[in-house]
C-alpha cells in the first residue's frame, strides 16, 4: 500500500532530522506521516461509501 511506504519514508526523515538536529527534515517527516494517515482515512471512507452504494443497489434490484 502506498501510504505504508509514505509512513516509512516519513518516519525515516523524522528520525534522520532528529539525529542530525535538522528541524526542517524532522518536520518534513512528520508531514509525510500525516499525509499518509489522511490517505488511509480517505481510502477507508471511500470503501465505506462504496459499500453503502452497493447495498443500496442490491436492495433496488
Amino acid at each position: 500500500m502506498v501510504s505504508t511506504a509514505d509512513k516509512a519514508k516519513g518516519h525515516a526523515k523524522e528520525a534522520a532530522g532528529d539525529l542530525t538536529g535538522n528541524d526542517d527534515l524532522e518536520r518534513e517527516g512528520k508531514l509525510d506521516k500525516a499525509k499518509a494517515n489522511v490517505k488511509d482515512k480517505v481510502d477507508s471512507a471511500k470503501d465505506k461509501v462504496d459499500s453503502v452504494i452497493d447495498s443500496a443497489r442490491e436492495k433496488l434490484d
